[in-house]
C-alpha cells in the first residue's frame, strides 16, 4: 500500500476552503488543469462523480464516490474506475491562528503485478497523483486567499 499526503497552508477559514472543494462540479471553472467533472448521482452529502484533468500534456480520468462531511469538516471519495480503482481519498481542514492546513490523503494498493510497488510510488503516486494534488492546492490556495466564492 501506499499513501501520498500533499498539503498547503491557506491563510482563510476552514469553511472558506471546504465550500470551495466540496463543490467538484465548478472544478473545472475553478481548476484550470481539470478537464471535466459530471455529478453521475446525488444523494444527499454523497455522490458519483466522474472527473478528468491533465498531469502536464497527459489526461486522467477516473470515476469516484463522494461524500462531504460539513460537520468535520472533511471530503472523502473511494475510486470506482481507473488506474487508482479502489483508491481512498481525504481531504482534511486543520484550523489554526493563520489559516487552515489542508491535506489530501491518497491510499492506493496498486492492482498491477509487475514493478507493483515501484509503479504505484513513483509513477501513480509522486508523479500523477501528487502533481494533481499539488496543483489543485495552489489553485484553492490562490482562490481562497483572494475570496473567490
Amino acid at each position: 500500500m501506499t499513501s501520498v499526503r500533499t498539503a498547503v497552508h491557506i491563510e482563510a477559514p476552514a469553511q472558506q476552503i471546504y465550500r470551495l472543494a466540496s463543490d467538484t462540479a465548478r472544478w473545472p471553472e475553478l481548476l484550470p488543469h481539470y478537464r471535466f467533472v459530471r455529478v453521475l448521482e446525488q444523494h444527499g452529502d454523497e455522490r458519483t462523480v466522474e472527473m478528468a484533468a491533465r498531469r502536464g500534456a497527459i489526461p486522467v480520468r477516473w470515476t469516484a464516490v463522494q461524500r462531504n462531511d460539513p460537520a468535520a469538516p472533511a471530503i472523502y471519495f473511494r475510486h470506482l474506475t481507473g488506474w487508482t480503482k479502489d483508491m481512498e481519498v481525504v481531504w482534511r481542514f486543520a484550523e489554526d491562528a493563520r489559516g487552515t492546513l489542508v491535506t489530501i490523503e491518497h491510499e492506493l494498493d496498486f492492482r498491477f503485478f509487475i514493478a507493483r510497488r515501484w509503479i504505484e510510488k513513483y509513477i501513480v503516486g509522486r508523479y500523477f497523483i501528487d502533481g494533481v494534488a499539488g496543483r489543485t492546492l495552489a489553485c484553492m490556495k490562490r482562490l481562497a486567499e483572494s475570496d473567490v466564492r
